[in-house]
């Protein structure tokens, strides 16, 4: 995994608030973390309480959020609106993946909707939340408690 160097304090960075206990949701994580060469993105698990105030804050309850949310510029964004903007961030290639707005959410969503009914049955479920690798754990904003 790639070192991250950023300037945090100047930077506004996209939030990616998913759930820690599914292992699709984690596997999108690392997945996430190997292709975000710039160290835009911050994570943080839906149990946490960093994300139970994000949401909190944005107006949203955890239903709502069923398993995956974007938070970027003061606007949030759920099920394929993240997936996709999530891509979008990331650039080049997965970029190109944008076309896929062009399918009304109406569409895109229903199969979003069905993954995320049914990944702990289909993906399975952990136990505890993921702990951030060493190099990675700076990007979690809920590593702290995950340490402890």
């Amino acid at each position: 995994m790639l070192s991250c160097v950023s300037d945090s304090a100047t930077q506004s960075h996209p939030l990616i608030l998913f759930d820690g206990a599914c292992k699709l949701c984690n596997a999108s994580v690392q997945w996430i973390l190997r292709r975000d060469h710039a160290c835009k993105f911050r994570f943080a698990s839906l149990q946490s309480t960093v994300a139970k105030a994000e949401l909190a804050r944005i107006g949203l309850n955890c239903p709502d959020a069923d398993s995956l949310v974007l938070v970027h510029d003061g606007r949030h964004y759920l099920r394929t609106n993240a997936v996709l903007r999530i891509a979008m961030l990331l650039g080049i290639p997965w970029s190109v993946f944008v076309v896929f707005f062009l399918i009304p959410a109406c569409l895109r969503d229903p199969v979003y909707r069905l993954v995320a009914r049914n990944r702990y049955r289909w993906f399975g479920k952990r136990e505890s939340c993921m702990v951030p690798a060493k190099e990675a754990r700076a990007r979690f904003l809920d590593a702290e408690d995950q340490t402890s």
